[in-house]
């Protein structure tokens, strides 16, 4: 890549330095409690799936085996390179990409937000609605999981998601609504009809 670094590419390079798991995704109760409600709140089946912002692929893990096809994006080469090790497989495709600029080709059934709506800056999570809304098949749906506590972040987990929500089409419905056990998260699944 001739381009400089971004400093959110830095970022997030630094944090999975080394094949770390910064939020103990593949071990915190935390995490499993809420990978298990999200994976739940999901139909059987669920066709060809874009998950954005995977990290190691954890979640990936559990959307491999309710979706014919996971197409999971990060901006980290580590992350990316660790999930790869763990899940490689002919069922998901693992691909770097600098988010909202790099929105990859295609329509999905499934689109997954989890945790990182709150990173992007007010425009970018205007633009990824449109660019989600007009990726999603009929039938399809997008999953929002969003952090509650602080974040470190401009925007709160709550402020981001009613940016993304407010942005997309009103054809949009809203399928479950729910906030995880002790209201640290909610998660949102939202309908194509």
């Amino acid at each position: 890549m001739s381009d400089p670094m971004s400093a959110r590419a830095a970022r997030w390079e630094a944090l999975f330095a080394g094949g770390g798991d910064p939020w103990e995704f593949w071990s915190s109760a935390y995490e499993q409690e809420k990978f298990r409600a999200c994976a739940a709140a999901l139909p059987r089946r669920c066709g060809t799936a874009l998950e954005l912002g995977c990290a190691g692929g954890a979640f990936t893990r559990h959307l491999m085996r309710r979706c014919d096809h996971v197409l999971a994006l990060d901006l980290s080469r580590e992350a990316l390179a660790a999930a790869q090790q763990r899940l490689a497989g002919p069922g998901v495709t693992f691909r770097r990409a600098d988010l909202p600029g790099d929105w990859p080709a295609g329509s999905f059934d499934l689109v997954v937000f989890s945790e990182i709506l709150y990173y992007f800056t007010p425009a970018e999570i205007v633009d990824l609605a449109a660019r989600t809304a007009a990726a999603l098949r009929p039938g399809g749906r997008i999953l929002l999981v969003n952090w509650l506590g602080e974040t470190g972040e401009p925007l709160s987990g709550a402020e981001a998601a009613r940016l993304f929500l407010d942005a997309c089409p009103p054809a949009l419905r809203t399928e479950t609504d729910a906030s995880g056990p002790g209201g640290d998260y909610r998660l949102t699944l939202l309908a194509r009809p």
